[in-house]
Order: structure tokens, then C-alpha cells, then sequence
């Protein structure tokens, strides 16, 4: 495709920027040309209403310290060992005089298995989440406690921080000698971020469940929710919410908690453990290095997805563990546990009051039922044959007692390789209804993969693209993946549903990022990515209108770089590197004989030459890349030995280096010694190119032969070929998907130009009668933009365009998401 670049005048390039579409890096002059063509006679693919969901996983403190509206940490006493090597039954306490944490015959009940015995004349302040605990001037505050005494007893409970009162403190009286909550409320006299509630006891007294709520919840609702965190989830319009995971779901312990099990605290996330009354909940060790009260549990989700209009989207253990352990649970008796578990859930979501589990629902408040309809077995499980042989005993058990609802499936935890092709064909052949794809890879892969659905079968199962994100929560991530949802909707025909995740992260908590949501004790804010999820979820449409646009040609140049060597958590020694053009001529060889003059160490670890070999001796170290030789560098043959001392992984061998951000490496042996794989990353962010299952031993000395040979590498161990892959799609800029809301008549177009020039932009609409007028949306701002808690740089700008006609040109703003609603006559 030519290519042309025009200069707009001052007038034109004046009015682009006071309308506010052109970001303040751009450069207004650069204009690219492009044309879209319409096609309004022709019918696309339906769009489902729940295309688009959210996915709530504990993750960075999402739900305890997060959504779940609780101001204190640790009420009941429960943190453990388990949770957290630093924790202890009093984390995030502090007591003044005597007390200690039982666990014996005096605890309040067999699931709330500690408790705090105070003495007399003694408190205990709790330091809350964050900074501290969040009040708001003026604003109600309901605390409660399960206290027992055998005399009476009064309690002292104050709210301060360090400039002095909170609230005016509240005496509870103690009256009974068994177990009894006990009630006050605290209006908040000033603002703080960092007050401490403290309990004072005039006698010895046995505490649990020491509780503070906001009484301005979500919808007012007790036991309830952040009410600024919830508002931001209704605010998408989500037409499914998927919940509790995530790596929660398929990890741990799959017994249950009880004596049985010696109260197991490392469990996969069960439902029956989240429901009823909260002082009754479990608690249990998070997956993600904390614990995990329950106080959010099954119940609270479904009643979220109501509230807000959302499809509820429990996601189920099916007994294979991954998320890094990768374990096959064989037991016959705890497999018909879960599925029983299973149906349970089904009855306690849709079954009538009179039922066993329905019962449980009305009395926890909603005797209604909840209208689930889909429900997902397994989460990313690297186990393909154990986890679907596991599957198919839930979904057979599911479809006979209730064959309206629909089982869903996955396809392991990446986009491609070994364990993707095989689920999926174990997908295929039992005919699954849906199969749930999760990725996260870098903002290059998103801009190549726009066509990633464009040939799935439209006659296999559908996808569910249940987690994915470009890696960061810069606008340049969210333009990535504007473009990539483009394709997403284009073949609504196969892919169902998605959701991007995680959804939150509180910034003092973060075990994952890029996040959608971002908070901290007192506010909260929209990434980037958030308000490119928030323009598609509010202006789907109904319909694909078909269209087209010019696009970006192939690659053609080489790839290029120098070379490289690294470790992840493990220590290994590399020898008799050589790097040969395709004449044979040598372009760099070490053997190590000397020093390591001839490398740059860029990464972290420890590199020295020992015994005429590399090595790097720093087993907790992750990427420590050391490079040699010349960029401009193409068409060679890079030759190694490498050996694994100790540690985690195997090794890995770099080449098209460009700098720290930029390269291609193989990593053999990496993902916990499971599997080998080539990536690619792209100013630092990384995806999958190809890989494989596989380990490498310890000790053993493995040679490694990289031919670069264009765009195309093939990769040799011990002198057989691995594998190669041809690195040739162009990273698309320009990305388009026009639909049809069929309440309104409008045409939606929809454009992403992910570039730092405009699009000047030739529209035919295929002989369409359309209104002159537009109502225009666009999100434009530097491609390194965040939006933090005090700066909101990328938000949605509003405007109308006159200039609509059957054929009519549309300058869109460089590095912008545009959409344009234009009504139908």
C-alpha cells in the first residue's frame, strides 16, 4: 500500500487541537492516509449482550483491604503462618497490657477457630489497611464485636490517629457469659486516612470478629461493599462478572476445612466455605501471599452481578492444580465431593426457597433466585489430559440433573503451544460449548494478532476470553488492546465473552500488575486500560456491520541484533560461545578462557568466569542478561553450551538484542522447569512465540544452535531441531470494526490508531442515508500516559462531527480510539 504524507493547514490542524483530539506530543502535521469501507447491506455477527464482562479474582488486596467495604484487618485473629511467613494471629494489632490468642474449647465457633483473650484494664488497637483505617467527616460508621465475659464488663471502643479523636467513643456493656455481638455506631468528627480503632476492656474479656463498616455502602447493603469500588464496576455496564479465579480456584488443598483435614488453611477456593452468616465463614491461606476472610464470599458475588445487571460466572476447582504446581488430585471420593459441591452451587444460585441450599440463599436474605446460567470447571489447568478427564465427569453430572446451563472449559494458561493444541482438540472432540483462552502478552503481540480469531471454526466450541492484557497500564497499553478488541467483536460469532484482568490492585498490596482498577484506603482511580474497556462495554452495539480497511504491509526487513545470555531463579554456566555469518566467517566467539571483557551485563544476578566457563551464581535472580556484539547484526548462527548448577528453571539464550527491552530469547526450561519456549519482548513487554513442554537436568551440559535466517529462526538442541518460527506479521496501527445498535439504528465505527501521525481517513459507508451529525468519542493522549489517584490524563472527550455523508473523510487524532455513532435515516 503507497502511502502518502499530507500537511493539514493551520486552520484544520487549529481545530483538531481545540476540540481536544490531538494529545499534546502529537505532531498534527504527520498525516497517514487510509480508507474504510462499509458494507451496511451485508449482516455481521451477532453480538451477544454479555459480550464483555469483568473477572474478580483476590488479587492485590482486591477483596479484604478492597471491595469488601471492611475496615479492619485481621478482625477474627486468623492470620497465620500459613498466609504469610511474616504473619502472625495479632498482625495488624497492637496490644497495650495483657493479651494473647487462643485457640481451644472457648472459641466462638468450629470455623472461627481463634480468638483474642484481653485482660483487665488492657486494649487492642487495630491499624486497619493502607495507612491506616478511612473516615470521612461526617459519615457513619457501624462497629461490632463477639465478646464473652464471665462478669460484666464494659468495653471502651475509640477511633484516633495520631493528631487525636476520631469520633466521640462508644461503652458496650457486656452483659451475657456465653458468645454475643455487640453493637455501636461512630460518626466521624473529621477526615483521616491513618485513625486506629481501639477496644479497652475494664475486665477480662474474650473478643472475635471485631468489625467496622461504613454504613455507605454499595446500595447501602450490610456485610456490603466499597461503595466508590463497586460504582466503578457498575460504571463499565459488565455484562458478566467471573469470579472467585484465578489461580484461587486450582491451587491448594482441594479437602475441605475441618477436623478431617487438620483445618487445612492452603485450599482452593470452595464455595461452601463463603456462605452464611460471616462470624460461621472459613478463612483461608490466599494464593497470592496473604489471608482471606470469606467475608466476600458466593453470595455477596451473586448479589453484585444482580445489582448491576450482570450474567454471574462462578468458576469451580476440577481437582488439577496449576498456577505453577501442577498436580492431579486422584481421589474418587473427594472427585464426587465437588461435583456434588457443584450441583449444590447450582441449587443455592436457582433453586427455590424449599430447597436444602435454596433455603440457605433465602435466609442469607434473597429468596429469589439468582438466574445462573453458565458455570466454568478449572482455571488454566497445565494438566490438559487429567484436568479433561475431570471435566467431563462435571459436565456430565451437571447436564443431567440441569441441562440448561451451559459448562465451560479452558485451554491452559497460554496463547499457543503444546498444552493449548491439545486442550483444545480434547475441546473439539467432546464438543464443548465453550472454551475459556487466557494470555497476557506484550503490546506488540496484541497489534499482530488482531486476526487471531478470524480462522478459529465457527462450527467448534466458542471462545470465552476470560483474561488478557498488554503488560502495563500506559495508553499505550490500552491502545494495544482497543485494537486487538476490534478483531474480538469482528468475530462475535466465536468469541462469546471477554474480560480483561486482574480488575483491582491497592497500590500497598500489588502481587500483579497491569491492573484495571487501582485504589488505596481513601480513593480510587481508572487506569488507561479501565477507559478503553468503559468505551467498548457501553457502545457494543447488536450487530457487525462487515468492513474493511487498508492496512499495514509485511514485514521485509531481517531481524537484527546482538546476542545474549541469562538465568531466572537459577544458577547455570555457559562456554565456547560462537556467533557465524551465513559465509562461515566468525563475527564473535568466547570460550572464557580470559575475562568477560566482550559482555554487558544488563540484567540483575552475579556473572564471573570460573573454571573457563559464565556463570551466573544467583539462584533468586530473574532475567539477568548479559549481551555481546552489534546490533545491526542478521542472517547468523549463534552457538552455545549451558549448563543448569541449581535452582527453579533452566537457562536461556538471547539473540536479536536491541537493548534491555528488546530481544528475543529462548528459554529452556523455564515456567518452573515445565516447559521451553521462545519469546519475544518489545520495549519490555513479553509474548509467547512458540513453545513447548519439557525440563531440562541438572548438571548435564546441552548444546544450543540459533540460526537467524531472515524473519525465519530455527532452534537446535544437541543437534536436533527443536522447532522455528517465522516473526513476519506486521504490527498493525490502524484498526477498525463497525456495528449496529439496533435500539437506536446507529452505525458505531470504531477506529483505533495506535501510531504517533494521524489517519487521514477516506469513509464510504456503502450508500447508507445517514444524518450529517456525529456524536464523537475519543480517548487521545501520549503514548506513556497513566492515569494516577491525583492526574486523570487519559479520560473521554466528547464532541459532535458535521461532515457526515455517505462518503466523507475523517482526520483521526494520532495515538486516539474514536468512535463515532452515526444515526441511520
Amino acid at each position: 500500500m503507497s502511502r502518502t504524507r499530507w500537511r493539514l493547514g493551520l486552520g484544520a490542524t487549529a481545530f483538531l487541537v481545540a476540540a481536544g483530539l490531538v494529545p499534546a506530543p502529537a505532531h498534527a502535521e504527520d498525516v497517514t492516509d487510509y480508507a474504510i469501507t462499509v458494507d451496511p447491506a451485508a449482516r455481521g455477527a451477532k453480538i451477544d449482550d454479555t459480550m464483555y464482562g469483568v473477572f474478580f479474582e483476590d488479587i492485590n488486596r482486591a477483596a479484604d483491604g478492597g471491595l469488601y467495604a471492611e475496615l479492619v484487618q485481621n478482625r477474627s485473629f486468623e492470620y497465620s503462618t500459613a498466609d504469610n511467613s511474616s504473619y502472625t494471629p495479632l498482625t495488624s494489632w497492637t496490644v497495650s497490657g495483657t493479651g494473647q490468642v487462643l485457640n481451644d474449647a472457648g472459641r466462638l465457633g468450629e470455623r472461627n477457630r481463634n480468638y483474642l483473650s484481653l485482660g483487665a484494664g488492657s486494649s487492642v488497637t487495630n491499624a486497619g489497611y493502607n495507612a491506616g483505617i478511612h473516615v470521612d467527616e461526617g459519615k457513619r460508621y457501624d462497629f461490632s464485636v463477639w465478646a464473652r465475659a464471665d462478669a460484666g464488663t464494659t468495653l471502651t471502643v475509640s477511633l484516633q490517629d495520631a493528631d487525636g479523636t476520631l469520633a466521640t467513643a462508644r461503652k458496650v456493656t457486656v452483659t451475657k457469659s456465653g458468645w454475643a455481638q455487640y453493637k455501636a455506631t461512630f460518626t466521624a468528627t473529621r477526615t483521616s486516612s491513618d485513625g486506629r480503632l481501639t477496644v479497652a476492656s475494664s475486665a477480662a474479656t474474650a473478643l472475635d470478629m471485631v468489625s467496622l463498616f461504613p454504613r455507605d455502602t454499595y446500595r447501602g447493603e450490610p456485610n456490603g461493599l466499597r461503595k466508590d469500588l463497586a460504582e466503578k464496576i457498575a460504571a463499565l455496564h459488565p455484562g458478566f462478572v467471573r469470579f472467585p479465579g484465578g489461580c484461587l480456584v486450582n491451587t491448594g488443598s482441594m479437602e475441605d476445612y475441618s477436623a478431617a483435614s487438620v483445618w487445612q488453611r492452603k485450599r482452593s477456593y470452595q464455595w461452601k466455605d463463603t456462605v452464611g452468616p460471616v462470624e460461621q465463614r472459613a478463612t483461608n491461606a490466599n494464593f497470592w501471599g496473604y489471608s482471606q476472610s470469606y467475608g466476600l464470599g458466593y453470595y455477596e458475588y451473586f448479589r453484585l452481578s444482580e445489582d448491576i445487571g450482570a450474567m454471574p460466572l462462578p468458576v469451580v476447582p476440577a481437582l488439577v492444580t496449576g498456577c505453577g504446581q501442577n498436580k492431579a488430585v486422584v481421589d474418587e471420593t473427594l472427585l464426587k465431593r465437588h461435583i456434588q459441591d457443584t450441583l449444590d452451587l447450582i441449587e443455592f444460585a436457582n433453586g427455590p426457597a424449599s430447597s436444602t441450599w435454596g433455603k440457605v440463599r433465602a435466609k442469607m436474605g434473597h429468596a429469589k433466585p439468582f438466574h445462573l446460567t453458565h458455570i466454568e470447571v478449572g482455571n488454566e489447568e497445565n494438566l490438559p489430559n487429567e484436568f479433561f478427564a475431570r471435566f467431563k465427569e462435571f459436565r456430565a453430572a451437571i447436564q443431567a440433573k440441569y441441562p440448561d446451563i451451559q459448562v465451560i472449559s479452558n485451554s491452559g494458561p497460554d496463547d499457543s503451544g503444546a498444552t493449548f493444541d491439545t486442550a483444545w482438540q480434547l475441546n473439539k472432540d467432546a464438543k464443548v460449548d465453550m472454551v475459556d483462552e487466557h494470555y497476557y502478552n506484550s503490546p506488540q503481540w496484541f497489534l499482530q494478532n488482531n486476526d487471531r480469531y478470524d480462522s478459529y471454526d465457527r462450527s467448534g466450541p466458542k471462545v470465552f476470553l476470560g483474561e488478557y492484557a498488554s503488560q502495563g497500564n500506559t495508553f499505550k497499553n490500552g491502545l494495544t488492546e482497543a485494537a486487538f478488541m476490534t478483531g474480538l467483536e469482528r468475530n462475535a460469532d466465536v468469541v462469546k465473552l471477554a474480560s480483561y484482568a486482574p480488575l483491582f490492585a491497592n497500590e500497598d498490596y500489588v502481587q500483579w500488575r497491569p491492573d484495571l482498577i487501582w485504589f488505596n484506603n481513601h480513593a480510587s482511580w481508572n487506569s488507561a486500560n479501565y477507559e478503553v474497556q468503559k468505551l467498548f462495554m457501553t457502545n457494543v452495539g447488536d450487530r457487525v456491520v462487515p468492513s474493511t480497511a487498508t492496512g499495514t504491509p509485511s514485514l521485509l526487513a531481517p531481524i537484527t541484533g546482538a546476542v545474549g545470555l541469562s538465568t531466572w531463579a537459577t544458577t547455570a554456566a555457559y562456554d565456547d560461545v560462537l556467533v557465524t555469518g551465513v559465509d562461515g566467517n566468525t563475527l564473535f566467539t568466547d570460550d572464557f578462557s580470559g575475562d568477560a571483557a566482550q559482555w554487558t551485563h544488563t540484567g540483575g544476578g552475579n556473572w564471573s568466569v570460573q573454571d573457563g566457563q559464565y556463570v551466573q551464581t544467583d539462584a533468586t535472580a530473574e532475567n539477568t542478561m548479559v549481551s555481546a556484539g552489534d546490533p545491526s547484526w542478521h542472517d547468523y548462527d549463534l552457538k552455545a553450551k549451558a549448563t543448569k548448577k541449581a535452582g527453579k528453571e533452566g537457562f536461556l539464550v538471547a539473540f536479536g538484542v536491541k537493548g534491555t527491552g528488546n530481544y528475543y530469547w529462548w528459554n529452556i526450561g523455564g515456567w518452573n522447569n515445565t516447559q521451553s519456549a521462545v519469546e519475544q519482548a518489545v520495549d519490555g513487554g513479553k509474548s509467547t512465540l512458540i513453545s513447548k513442554a519439557g525440563s531440562v537436568e541438572t548438571g548435564r551440559t546441552y548444546d544450543i544452535d540459533v540460526k537467524v535466517r531472515g524473519r525465519q529462526v530455527t532452534l537446535y538442541l544437541d543437534g536436533q531441531e527443536w522447532g522455528s518460527f517465522t516473526d513476519d506479521k506486521p504490527a498493525e496501527p490502524f484498526r477498525q470494526v463497525v456495528t449496529k445498535d439496533q435500539k437506536t439504528g446507529d452505525l458505531i465505527v470504531k477506529v483505533v490508531n495506535a501510531q504517533n501521525s494521524a489517519a487521514r481517513t477516506a469513509v464510504d459507508l456503502g450508500g447508507a442515508k445517514v444524518a450529517s451529525r456525529a456524536r464523537v468519542t475519543t480517548l487521545a493522549a501520549a503514548p506513556d500516559a497513566v492515569n494516577s489517584e491525583t492526574s486523570t490524563t487519559v479520560a473521554p472527550m466528547r464532541s459532535t462531527f458535521d461532515g457526515v455523508a455517505r462518503k466523507f473523510t475523517y482526520t483521526f487524532p494520532a495515538n486516539s480510539i474514536t468512535f463515532l455513532r452515526i444515526r441511520q435515516r
